[in-house]
């Protein structure tokens, strides 16, 4: 503790139940920015997964569903799951297969490319299911 007082520095204890108990000379006030500067540098570097959600109208045209699977392409890229939505409006919930039709074709098109979270189930006016990418069938492939 002299030593501390003589430096102007604290004595912290590190471990209180070794034998002898150990203790380090150190500037808590710069320590504990120093400590508080790197969790919030490592914070800032930690990604963050989102679920990203595409929406489908059960009357989609080919080029239009292409250009929104290329967006969901994307967000898999990027390591985001996604909440794939087909919606039904008005009769055409008479017709709930259509969509289970479209999801299908969805699932066919990514092949293992993708791994079904969530299988396609029907809520309300809605059919959703969730995917995210395969990081496997990237390996395969290069």
């Amino acid at each position: 503790m002299r030593a501390a007082e003589e430096r102007g520095l604290d004595l912290v204890e590190i471990s209180p139940n070794a034998s002898p108990p150990v203790c380090k000379i150190i500037d808590w006030g710069k320590y504990n920015y120093q400590k508080t500067k790197q969790a919030q540098k490592s914070k800032k570097n930690a990604k963050t997964l989102d679920v990203k959600q595409m929406r489908f109208g059960l009357k989609i045209g080919d080029h239009d569903l292409d250009v929104k699977l290329n967006k969901v392409n994307a967000f898999l890229e990027a390591g985001h799951k996604v909440k794939l939505t087909v919606m039904y409006r008005g009769r055409e919930l008479a017709h709930k297969e259509l969509g289970f039709k479209l999801a299908e074709r969805i699932l066919e098109d990514y092949g293992d490319k993708v791994i079904v979270d969530q299988q396609p189930q029907f809520a309300g006016r809605q059919l959703n299911f969730v995917i995210r990418s395969n990081n496997n069938a990237k390996a395969k492939d290069s």
